[in-house]
């Protein structure tokens, strides 16, 4: 079942279920992966582009849940932590930070690299791998982990 199925059919429990929050969420995600499609001018989005949406769906979320908890906005950080949880349920089953780390350094070894240089090479092979199953951030941190 592709995303957009999906998507559909749960916008139809929630629509059943009364569920505002959900309704929401899934409604603006299909209206992001409408738009990507229309911006690339295709009719149907291939798998990885749709979680390339997704991707951006839930970073955009988790900046804005770190801007409102500096500012002190209890209240807007309480519905973006009810909508990321909302958008994880389409994500992939996430690796854990061992799994991580060794394809990091599985693809350290594959590019060759040795040096904090190399981090470009390393990070163009790498994130293709992790796409949508881990954080940026953490695999970022790996790398130059173990290449210092």
């Amino acid at each position: 079942m592709s995303l957009l199925e999906r998507l559909n059919q749960d916008m139809k429990q929630a629509m059943r279920a009364k569920d505002k929050e959900t309704l929401s969420v899934i409604r603006m995600v299909k209206a992001s992966l409408q738009n990507e499609a229309i911006k690339l001018g295709k009719d149907e989005l291939a798998e990885q582009e749709e979680l390339t949406v997704l991707s951006r769906e839930l970073k955009q979320r988790k900046d804005s849940l770190h801007e409102f908890k500096e500012a002190g906005r209890d209240d807007l950080v309480l519905k973006l932590e009810d909508e990321l949880k909302i958008l994880q349920v389409y994500m992939p089953k996430q690796l854990s930070e061992e799994e991580v780390e060794s394809i990091v350094v599985e693809t350290i070894q594959e590019v060759s690299a040795t040096s904090k240089k190399d981090m470009g090479k390393v990070m163009g092979a790498l994130m293709p791998k992790v796409k949508g199953k881990a954080d940026g951030a953490l695999v970022n941190q790996l790398v130059q982990k173990h290449l210092s």
